[in-house]
């Protein structure tokens, strides 16, 4: 799958509120096609080469902006989670002021949906970052290869700085999250909320879920290797087999890439 649809794809299965801060595209491959075109005139492919380069910088700050505000609510979130679990456990948990075993399992039910759905925006962000680092690699390989240009290199080594390229602590609070749905949720709990999940990914219906793991499948494909593979590809994503996302690739409507 070429990256512009690849990209068209991930925009319409992340959250909307995301949709119009990835990268734009589009409008780059047009200037690049505008720079490197025999048929344009000189002062035109120097406008189109100022543009192309205002509009790439524009990008990172969008980019930065965006991931460091979700990066900033993320902290937050997560803290008042730790904090709703300990509140069910002092209150109605066994050694709580009013212990009730049908609050405590209806209460941490709640707690451990919202989590669910936290932890599905975090992994988003990352496939976000993700995404728009692959699309800036291949925009700027493209621009190199029609120009004749030496600008990748340079410019990727300046992404690889930047705060949204940097998911170390949104990693980290995805992880943190993981075992804490492993370690604090009843049993019961669980099983219930596996059960709905996997009925949720067989529809075909919008979902924090179904697209989270539609994101897990898009950067193991990413991470795998491409075109763009070399010294600034991105790892290979390590997570272990799911059966959830096997039953998403059975029974999803949508193309995984």
């Amino acid at each position: 799958m070429k990256f512009g649809k690849r990209l068209k794809q991930q925009i319409e299965e992340t959250l909307p509120a995301w949709r119009d801060k990835f990268l734009s595209y589009k409008e780059l491959k047009k200037l690049v096609r505008l720079i490197s075109s025999a048929e344009s005139p000189e002062f035109g492919k120097a406008d189109a080469g100022a543009e192309f380069m205002y509009l790439l910088n524009n990008e990172i700050d969008k980019f930065n902006a965006f991931f460091m505000e979700q990066e900033e609510d993320f902290i937050i979130r997560h803290k008042e989670l730790q904090q709703r679990i300990k509140r069910v456990i002092d209150t109605w948990g066994p050694g709580g002021t009013k212990p009730s075993e049908a609050e405590y399992k209806d209460e941490m039910a709640k707690v451990r949906k919202d989590m669910v759905d936290f932890h599905g925006e975090m992994v988003l962000l990352v496939n976000y970052s993700n995404i728009n680092y692959t699309g800036l690699a291949k925009i700027l390989k493209k621009y190199d290869k029609r120009t004749g240009g030496l600008l990748r290199l340079p410019f990727i080594q300046k992404v690889l700085q930047q705060p949204f390229f940097v998911t170390d602590l949104v990693s980290k609070l995805v992880k943190e999250c993981e075992n804490t749905i492993d370690q604090v949720f009843p049993v019961e709990v669980e099983a219930e909320i596996v059960k709905e999940q996997r009925e949720a990914i067989t529809v075909a219906g919008k979902g924090i879920f179904r697209n989270t793991v539609a994101a897990l499948l898009s950067m193991q494909e990413i991470r795998r290797g491409s075109s763009t593979y070399g010294h600034f590809s991105l790892p290979p994503l390590d997570f272990p087999d799911s059966d959830l996302i096997h039953s998403f690739q059975l029974n999803s409507p949508i193309t995984t890439v």
